[in-house]
């Protein structure tokens, strides 16, 4: 049967994360703290101290769905700043500027705090930035290499974190999350509990549980019942929430609700013929592009990294919290960008969930996607690389490419 209807868990997690926006916004106008991370940083530290944070990559996608990017990147420009760099870290301090009414959902408060990885010298630019705006304090972690780098790592990192990823990396960035819970007790007056992020991190590896277990349902699932659009905010929007109740019951809610699909027999298209991967970020500004091809060429998007790294990146056991989520976060931009982590992974997410193509969208921050590429297409899997920002649509083309990628390279043409 059809599964046109849009999933419960997906409406209900967007409408819970206005509220809780809503929210935020209250306490910021009452003088409470809150803070701007980058996604790749330890949020764990934050909720331990009951500081609420907005991630900005999230805030980034609001700002490209509600049509304001071109008016954000705008303001960076009228600063003398980059409009065409970085555009998915950058559209938060551009949409900051903008005329209050403006501004989605009633604009992101000033941050009292702003905390990022040190990607590269755009990155650290945006958060010093943010820094020097009044009333912000800005701290940066290191990004760190490792080698030699281990076969199959989504098999060892839940347990043996260690051996992963090596003692070295893990000391460093232990020793810089010990240095930012310091820094925020000063800056704050509050001291750090440790019972409460084991708490934390006992919660955040139940939800990565049933993450998994959800990926894997749709991974043997053909035809395929959920829509891509669907599953992206149902595992993200509680990903940004990790470690509390709320979000263990609503990656089990997406688990149930994803169960009962494939029971009832539900489909997201009545045609599917080709299964297709989207690797790379979420496209924000067109987000339909994902449902654009199902009636012309019975081509269903599968797989977006979102669950997949939500269902393998995460999970981290261990009797040392604090050690744990260093372990969770010193890899992460490995698991999901620099190859052979990232080339692996990928290669045996797209086997295991059966596509017979693939849409690679390369950022400009995004290194090794070549050998990501090559080793998705030694797997016998076509491949369309395609350079752009998934937060700026101007000029975009990918409608027309993809369409000439399914016909040229895929076979899913108009029966």
């Amino acid at each position: 049967m059809s599964g046109d209807g849009r999933l419960r868990a997906a409406a209900e997690v967007v409408l819970y994360q206005r509220a809780w926006f809503d929210g935020l916004r209250e306490r910021a106008a009452r003088g409470d703290a809150i803070a701007l991370v980058n996604a790749d940083v330890p949020h764990e530290i934050l909720r331990a101290f009951d500081i609420p944070y907005v991630v900005n990559q999230w805030w980034s996608s609001i700002i490209a769905a509600k049509r304001r990017g071109p008016a954000s990147l705008e303001r960076l420009r009228a600063r003398g700043l980059p409009d065409a760099s970085r555009q998915y870290d950058a559209l938060p301090l551009g949409a900051q500027d903008l005329p209050a009414d403006d501004q989605p959902w009633g604009g992101l408060p000033n941050p009292r705090f702003v905390i990022c990885e040190r990607g590269g010298d755009a990155a650290h630019r945006i958060f010093e930035l943010w820094g020097a705006r009044p009333g912000t304090h800005a701290y940066f972690l290191s990004r760190t290499g490792a080698d030699p780098v281990p076969d199959r790592w989504w098999e060892i990192v839940p347990h043996d974190w260690e051996r992963a990823f090596g003692h070295d990396r893990i000391d460093l960035m232990q020793r810089e999350c010990a240095e930012l819970i310091g820094w925020l007790e000063d800056r704050t007056g509050r001291p750090f509990e440790r019972d409460r992020l084991c708490e934390i991190m006992d919660l955040s590896n139940e939800q990565a549980e049933w993450n998994r277990r959800t990926r894997d349902l749709i991974a043997a699932a053909r035809p395929t019942p959920v829509a891509v659009g669907d599953s992206i905010p149902a595992v993200m929007i509680p990903q940004w929430h990790r470690g509390t109740e709320y979000a263990v019951k609503a990656a089990r809610r997406l688990h149930d609700e994803v169960a009962e699909r494939i029971d009832a027999g539900s489909t997201v298209a009545a045609n599917e013929r080709r299964r297709l991967m989207w690797v790379g970020r979420g496209l924000w500004y067109d987000v339909g592009l994902y449902r654009a091809f199902e009636q012309s060429h019975g081509a269903v998007f599968v797989w977006s990294m979102y669950l997949a790294i939500a269902a393998d990146g995460y999970v981290r056991y261990g009797p040392d919290p604090l050690r744990a989520l260093a372990a969770r976060f010193v890899g992460i931009t490995d698991q999901l960008y620099v190859p052979p982590w990232s080339s692996q992974w990928y290669a045996k997410e797209a086997q295991a969930h059966g596509v017979d193509g693939v849409v690679h969208l390369v950022a400009d921050d995004t290194p090794g996607a070549a050998f990501i590429t090559a080793e998705l297409e030694d797997a016998g899997i076509p491949v369309l690389e395609i350079r752009a920002n998934n937060a700026d649509g101007r000029g975009s083309d990918l409608e027309d490419r993809i369409r000439v990628f399914l016909d040229e390279r895929v076979g899913g043409e108009t029966p």
